[in-house]
């Protein structure tokens, strides 16, 4: 398919696209969902709303006012940090096994999908958890198909159905720093729209400049001989990854928890710190004593002056105490750490019932949150990757490594859960007459690729054959065989 270039396109009386383009970007722009994306990302780095804090006072006149001379601690415990890096690595802390019934595809397929992308991968996972979804490009890079990831708050998606699941176009909205003619660094906003006409690039001023320099070019270019020719792909390579189908960012869940935790905490350390707060000092017969200047010599010097007033009249301080109960502190904190974790679906490392010699049963009454809030995200995930491989069989075709078109491609998200290794290898052992001895070796916990420990055992069974099955007796009739491991029948060697 040839590409149109920019003046093609938005000639011809067809400015009303523009138009609505632009209304769609400015709508956008200031939508609260765009908003909360970001402030997602921001709160995974830890730039909460603590930081903004301010101590204040009723004045004289009865109105708040900050009162700079107060502790004002911003304390921050990134829980929302901790549970987003846990769901992560859950469901992609280990690579994905991504595999056929076709050894001819499958090499290509390991060669696409190497580590490299498999960290673009894990990236993408933690955006679609964070914004509620994140967004793949893929692209052609010589003979290399290669990926990357925008994040949800530069994508606005302008959808054919009300499902989300076909896009009419994407639209790229991004910032990058650059510099003037006299040095000076200035931020360009720059817009790039997706569609079956390729990619059209314009600068953003409150509305659609077109770049001139770089208008519209295709997605992917073939040489044929000394001729360039720009082609389109069939659909917009780019594809959506989502958490779930609301597309929510989990800030929406847990960013009052939040909150009060860095709250909570932050005005337990100002009660410790500030202990005229703790202590109300009671002054008797003094009515003429400036009451700042007591407080400032107090502070200072830790001491008063006490004397006798005008009429005689001894005076003096008392002080009454104000205990802070730190284990009241602690429980709401406890109860705070929970609700985070039960809002965010995650999970407590520290359970007590994954003390000592956890057996499987315990284990996933513990995980059984976060298992449960995966499974939607992997339904979301594979129909994301089966649209993704759709790409990727067009380039091997492209490239000349052949037609897969119609080879189904299995992407196994191998989940970081932890197991009891013991009761899952007796598991593995007595499914072995009812399962293939593939399938076996797929869930053995030792097992990190099915293919290659399914070629070694291939390779061993075939060396123990050449050799008489004296390899094979060794490693497997000597486990059940007294006489192999030289025992006699009545027990001794």
């Amino acid at each position: 398919m040839k590409y149109l270039n920019l003046e093609e396109r938005f000639s011809r009386g067809r400015m009303s696209d523009l138009a609505f383009l632009e209304k769609q970007i400015k709508d956008w722009l200031a939508s609260n969902i765009r908003d909360m994306q970001i402030k997602s990302e921001q709160y995974y780095e830890g730039l909460q709303d603590i930081l903004d804090r301010k101590r204040k006072v009723i004045n004289e006149g009865g109105e708040l006012v900050e009162d700079k001379k107060l502790p004002n601690n911003m304390i921050i415990d990134n829980q929302f940090a901790i549970h987003i890096d846990k769901k992560t690595n859950y469901i992609l802390g280990k690579p994905l096994t991504i595999t056929s019934e076709n050894d001819k595809l499958n090499e290509h397929l390991k060669r696409i999908f190497g580590p490299k992308a498999m960290r673009q991968f894990l990236a993408t996972a933690h955006g679609a958890i964070t914004e509620g979804k994140h967004w793949v490009y893929a692209y052609e890079k010589g003979t290399d198909m290669l990926f990357t990831a925008f994040p949800a708050y530069e994508i606005l998606p302008l959808w054919a159905d009300a499902a989300h699941t076909e896009l009419d176009c994407v639209v790229r909205y991004y910032e990058v720093k650059d510099y003037d003619e006299n040095g000076t660094e200035q931020t360009v906003k720059k817009v790039e729209v997706f569609d079956g006409n390729g990619i059209h690039r314009f600068f953003w001023s409150d509305g659609l400049v077109p770049d001139y320099d770089t208008p519209t070019e295709p997605y992917f270019t073939i040489t044929d001989g000394e001729n360039e020719q720009g082609y389109n792909w069939e659909r917009l390579p780019i594809v959506p990854f989502k958490k779930n189908s609301k597309e929510r960012p989990i800030l929406c869940e847990a960013k009052c928890l939040q909150d009060a935790y860095n709250l909570l905490l932050s005005d337990y350390v100002n009660s410790m710190e500030c202990s005229p707060m703790n202590t109300v000092i009671v002054i008797k017969n003094a009515m003429g004593e400036d009451l700042g200047k007591l407080v400032q010599n107090l502070n200072a010097y830790h001491a008063v002056k006490v004397g006798t007033n005008m009429q005689g009249v001894e005076s003096g301080v008392d002080t009454l105490e104000i205990t802070v109960n730190a284990e009241n502190y602690k429980l709401i904190l406890e109860a705070l750490k929970k609700a985070i974790i039960e809002n965010m679906r995650s999970y407590d490392a520290k359970d007590e019932r994954l003390q000592g010699q956890p057996n499987q049963m315990n284990i996933q009454s513990v995980y059984s949150e976060i298992d449960i809030d995966a499974n939607g995200m992997e339904t979301e995930f594979q129909a994301s990757f089966e649209d993704l491989m759709w790409f990727v069989k067009q380039h091997i075709s492209n490239t000349g490594g052949g037609s897969f078109n119609n080879v189904p491609v299995s992407v196994i998200f191998n989940r970081d859960m932890l197991i009891n290794e013991t009761e899952a290898i007796e598991n593995c052992v007595k499914s072995l007459d009812i399962l293939s001895e593939e399938s076996v070796v797929e869930q053995h916990p030792w097992t990190k690729d099915i293919q290659k420990e399914m070629k070694r055992k291939k390779d061993e069974e075939e060396e123990a054959r050449k050799n008489g099955d004296t390899y094979r007796n060794a490693f497997v009739n000597g486990r059940n065989d007294p006489a192999a491991k030289g025992v006699t029948g009545d027990g001794k060697q």
